[in-house]
């Protein structure tokens, strides 16, 4: 996979983005784009993504999985969230590792905090996904968080030591290659059943809020390969929830 490293970008997912637009020929192979510093970072929901420069993890990977339908994009989310959770898990003692979970659709979290966001935007060709940008922002090195994003939470502040982001990086990549070929063979019944092992909030009844009906309590029964959450309420009643539909209720918040 060619590398292109930047010292500063607005964000690198538009980096990728103006390559595949001006027809590069970086942008006809898979690639990876990694900055020390992102001027306008962006997260799920519109959200900015806060970093201090040198401090974090920021890339992003173009993938070309044209063997993927529509239908079934989230397995390439369920690729990327197990990759990073399963490298940062790599860097904790074992006693603590179980922690790191994947918060639906695709947040990675420590306990009830965010150490890591992921970003995905495909282009379509026909009936197959062409182009996969994969943003990934994961808080490696900073200890003080300036904006208002509620529960963030980095590696050094988990370890209480500074950790090298080309490492975090590289264990990312190993875990990456091993997800995506799976997903590729098509072994998304496997991939999936790693992705539910690891969710956060997998077991047991917990508070959320539909944006409609308001708060309730439920469990998560699956998530769909279309990315849809399935809860099931205290009465037994399954409903279907897409992206922004429904919002965890979480104490620190």
């Amino acid at each position: 996979m060619k590398r292109i490293c930047l010292q500063e970008i607005d964000s690198t997912n538009n980096y990728v983005k103006r390559l595949i637009a001006e027809r590069c020929a970086e942008a006809c192979d898979e690639l990876i784009v990694t900055t020390d510093a992102q001027t306008a970072g962006r997260g799920q929901r519109g959200n900015s993504w806060e970093t201090e420069p040198g401090k974090n993890l920021i890339f992003s990977m173009l993938v070309h999985p044209d063997s993927l339908l529509p239908s079934n994009i989230f397995f390439l989310s369920e690729v990327v969230a197990l990759s990073v959770c399963q490298a940062l898990k790599t860097f904790l003692p074992q006693a603590e590792g179980w922690r790191m979970r994947v918060k639906w659709p695709n947040d990675i979290y420590f306990g009830d905090r965010k150490i890591a966001g992921i970003l995905i935007e495909t282009d379509l060709m026909g009936r197959r996904v062409a182009n996969g940008i994969i943003g990934v922002g994961v808080n490696i090195n900073q200890q003080h968080f300036l904006s208002d994003a509620p529960n963030p939470i980095s590696l050094q502040q988990i370890r209480g030591c500074d950790t090298e982001r080309e490492a975090v990086l590289a264990a990312v990549l190993e875990h990456f290659v091993r997800f995506y070929a799976m997903m590729q063979r098509g072994e998304t019944n496997d991939l999936h059943a790693r992705y539910k092992a690891v969710l956060y909030r997998g077991e047991g009844f917990h508070t959320y809020e539909d944006t409609k009906k308001g708060r309730f309590e439920a469990r998560i029964r699956d998530v769909e390969p279309t990315g849809h959450l399935l809860l099931e309420d205290r009465q037994g009643v399954v409903k279907r929830y897409a992206f922004k539909e429904v919002a965890f209720i979480i104490q620190n918040q």
